[in-house]
């Protein structure tokens, strides 16, 4: 089985930061892509933050764009997402994803999730 952890969520004010961190461990082989997705009150679907693969390209939304930066510790199977400038519509609960391929298995992905964790930006 495989587990990811997030903490570095919280309460900040417009114009603030936070960095979120995401800790994947277990029957692990490899991981190919790392990232971050939000869930905004009231919308169903989770849309994408910011991802970045193995070999260290990165996909960021429209949104965040020069606010938001994502990295890796490929040696901790470790994603991290910088947020500055927060503003009231980054208030979502984060969640982290990743692309694994579990020990055992000799080719394909599969996809596993965080908990996930608030961040709420208010004055």
């Amino acid at each position: 089985q495989v587990q990811l952890v997030e903490s570095g969520g919280g309460l900040v004010q417009p114009g603030g930061s936070l960095r979120l961190s995401c800790a994947a461990s277990g029957r692990i082989l490899s991981i190919r892509a790392m990232g971050w997705y939000r869930q905004a009150p009231g919308k169903q679907q989770r849309e994408l933050v910011a991802v970045m693969g193995h070999d260290g390209t990165t996909n960021y939304a429209d949104s965040v764009k020069g606010r938001f930066t994502v990295s890796r510790d490929n040696a901790k199977n470790t994603v991290y997402l910088q947020m500055n400038s927060l503003k009231p519509e980054d208030t979502a609960v984060y969640h982290c994803n990743a692309e694994v391929r579990p020990t055992g298995w000799a080719m394909g992905w599969k996809d596993y999730w965080g908990q996930g964790t608030q961040v709420t930006v208010s004055s």
